[in-house]
């Protein structure tokens, strides 16, 4: 009996050997030939992109459009939906005291029929120190439609304020 077992387990190990083999070799194929399409598919030269860009003068920045003494109010075109307006206020605050620093009051007022007195919507402050500045303020109306009206107060002087204009739906 010895030597019948002693003959299956060779012939089990041989066909051991022999898949072994085989699957050694088909993934050596396999790698190959991935390898090969790889090398094979070389990348196309790249085209050259030439870029341009047209040059507009600039005639005045924004610096200089504000004024001492005037508010000016502009739409912005972020508005959201409905009746989301922003706007953008901007002026030129001289200060008094350049050697001290100066601060300002930003309102936005809105008109009330019923009382027929402009009301504060919003407001902000700030405040600066040196000899002159271009001021801005970027309020939000949402939802609100009606008339309006920047203030801008400085420290030591009398307020200033936009035309008035209207937010809309």
């Amino acid at each position: 009996m010895p030597t019948r077992s002693a003959a299956v387990l060779t012939s089990g190990t041989a066909n051991a050997a022999k898949l072994f083999v085989a699957a050694l070799a088909f993934t050596s194929a396999y790698v190959g030939f991935s390898a090969y399409s790889n090398a094979s598919s070389t990348p196309q030269p790249a085209t050259p992109v030439t870029l341009s860009a047209r040059e507009l003068p600039v005639t005045a920045p924004a610096e200089e459009l504000a004024t001492a003494g005037k508010v000016t109010v502009s739409v912005l075109t972020d508005g959201g939906p409905g009746c989301a307006k922003s706007y953008v206020a901007r002026s030129l605050v001289v200060n008094p005291g350049p050697d001290a620093a100066v601060s300002y009051r930003w309102r936005l007022a809105r008109w009330s029929p019923s009382a027929r007195e402009w009301r504060t919507y919003l407001a902000d402050h700030d405040g600066f120190a040196a000899p002159e500045r271009t001021v801005e303020w970027r309020p939000r109306v949402s939802g609100n439609p009606g008339w309006y009206r920047v203030e801008l107060t400085v420290e030591g002087a009398d307020p200033i304020a936009s035309d008035r204009f209207q937010a809309s739906c």
